[in-house]
């Protein structure tokens, strides 16, 4: 089986390589950008007509969320064309098409863990154009999995290190207390993934791991886990504007995948705890 994974310099997929290394059934094909533009049509047709791959996973994606709310051109060609023409050449050859997307596609405003019955409204680019390439992936490809996440971590940048290197030049730091979410590890995403793959699950799916935190939970975490002495302050979102909103309410339900596959995520304290004794 061979799997194409675009971004996969990223956390997500430097975690799907990984996993998929000890798979000797399979052969991977991996790109970033600087081999594979997404968003450039002939190149992916290419690329993709060229090695025939059965299954693209896209990690490819412009995350910067305050950045989008300007960049909005380059938004929207990463996050919605850019699955389009993976979609529209992976059908081209028969082969499936994992797209993943984000907790931001809603408006946070619903004081409840939403599933994938929950109707979307995204308040930012990134939001927007991560939905509209759901839709075009879903409409131009039948063989797709759809797998929203958020708060991610992994081998990369992210809320955890950002965390840890403050520590190392503050005493004290605030975090919001006022957005709720689940931190989400790689590892188990990726487990998720591929599960999904395996047994040609398709659809739409939420992954994250179980339970929900603020912000400032997910900080006291960390630093009580690595022993840390530092002094975290809770602040309002109001206290730290942002040019892209962020959503108050974002856990999701791993709804789908109970019902279907079965929910092989962890506590989000302990896949953090693991992500902390290997780092």
């Amino acid at each position: 089986m061979k799997i194409l994974i675009t971004g996969s310099n990223g956390q997500l997929g430097r975690e799907l390589t990984r996993q998929y290394s000890s798979d000797k059934s399979v052969e991977l094909i991996l790109t970033d950008v600087n081999n594979l533009d997404i968003t450039d049509y002939d190149s992916v047709q290419k690329m993709v007509s060229e090695k025939r791959p059965d299954i693209i996973i896209n990690c490819a994606a412009h995350t910067a969320v305050d950045k989008c709310e300007t960049d909005v051109h380059n938004a929207y060609r990463i996050n919605t064309i850019g699955p389009k023409n993976l979609a529209e050449a992976a059908y081209s050859i028969g082969a499936e098409i994992v797209q993943i997307s984000t907790d931001y596609v809603f408006d946070g405003q619903v004081n409840k863990p939403l599933t994938e019955f929950d109707t979307p409204n995204p308040q930012t680019v990134y939001g927007a154009s991560k939905l509209q390439g759901e839709e075009l992936v879903k409409t131009l490809n039948p063989k797709h999995y759809i797998v929203r996440t958020a708060w991610l971590y992994g081998d990369g940048n992210n809320f955890v290190k950002t965390m840890i290197n403050l520590s190392k030049t503050h005493d004290t730091i605030k975090v919001v207390n006022d957005q709720f979410g689940t931190p989400t590890s790689t590892v188990d995403l990726a487990a998720v993934i591929i599960k999904l793959v395996r047994e040609k699950n398709y659809g739409l799916f939420h992954c994250t791991c179980k339970g929900k935190c603020s912000w400032y939970d997910f900080a006291k975490k960390i630093f009580e886990l690595k022993n840390i002495d530092i002094n975290v302050v809770p602040c309002t979102t109001d206290e730290f504007p942002r040019p892209a909103k962020r959503p108050k309410y974002s856990v999701l339900e791993n709804y789908m995948l109970e019902l279907t596959t079965g929910d092989i995520t962890r506590p989000w304290e302990e896949a953090v705890e693991e992500y902390l004794k290997n780092m």
